[in-house]
């Protein structure tokens, strides 16, 4: 068992999922979460099969227990291509080797909490993914209940850019799901807070330009209406009626 709080200040290091994992990691699964994850998931994630992950362990625990795992970060590589967030990424479609990181499960048991070892965990991923030339982010699914999470990746600087109506269906009931993401090796979105400003006054300045220009192709047709009295040399105007001047304005929005 793993649920007796630890009697003195834990030991945590951290390692590979391995396959004597295997029985405890399915365990902590059932524990945390309320999705049920097939067997063939678990028997992936133990021998390595196109799933990377770590485990927290405390080596001070007694009674054989100190390689026990206390947490755990399960991920998977995925092309940029073809993930659900590649409109959130600017990347050259012509480099067709660009990777993402998805973090598929996440835990730590109850005991081992508020210690560090999930934000720990979390960085194992980032280092990881920062390693792989080619890697230019790492994305996750929170459900919209679970606000430590949510604060936990908020804190760990992943940007929150989409809510997924009813993303998980658990028991019947539908629920909403975050979509977090992190950006390493010059990934980013297409549209950074620098390009968004760029962007903005680039189109203030096109928008008056535009602007300026029609009034003033306004005003030399009016004034070209207007006769010139040769006596006293002032304009008098050939029309009777004058027009209103209006212009159009054009608003622009970046999301």
């Amino acid at each position: 068992m793993v649920n007796p709080k630890p009697s003195c200040r834990p030991t945590i290091s951290y390692r590979p999922i391995q396959p004597s994992d295997l029985e405890i990691l399915e365990q902590i699964h059932a524990d945390l979460f309320p999705i049920r994850y097939e067997a063939e998931f678990f028997q992936n994630v133990v021998n390595g099969h196109d799933i990377v992950s770590w485990a927290a362990v405390d080596r001070s625990r007694p009674n054989g227990q100190s390689d026990e795992l206390i947490g755990f970060v399960t991920a998977r590589i995925v092309l940029a291509k073809e993930s659900e967030i590649g409109d959130l990424l600017s990347y050259e479609p012509s480099k067709s080797d660009q990777t993402l990181i998805y973090i598929l499960t996440l835990g730590v048991v109850e005991s081992f909490r508020n210690l560090g070892i999930a934000s720990a965990l979390i960085r194992e991923v980032i280092k990881y993914a920062s390693s792989i030339p080619t890697c230019r982010g790492i994305y996750l699914h929170v459900i919209s209940y679970n606000n430590a999470a949510i604060h936990l990746y908020k804190k760990m600087s992943f940007m929150c850019v989409r809510r997924l109506q009813g993303f998980y269906l658990i028991n019947g009931q539908h629920y909403d799901s975050y979509l977090f993401v992190y950006y390493v090796n010059g990934g980013r979105s297409p549209c950074s807070p620098l390009e968004l400003v760029t962007g903005t006054l680039n189109l203030m300045r096109n928008g008056l330009k535009s602007v300026f220009a029609r009034l003033r192709k306004k005003e030399d047709r009016k004034v070209s209406k207007w006769g010139k009295c040769k006596e006293t040399h002032c304009l008098i105007s050939t029309t009777q009626s004058r027009r209103n001047l209006t212009t159009e304005c054009t608003g622009y929005e970046c999301v």
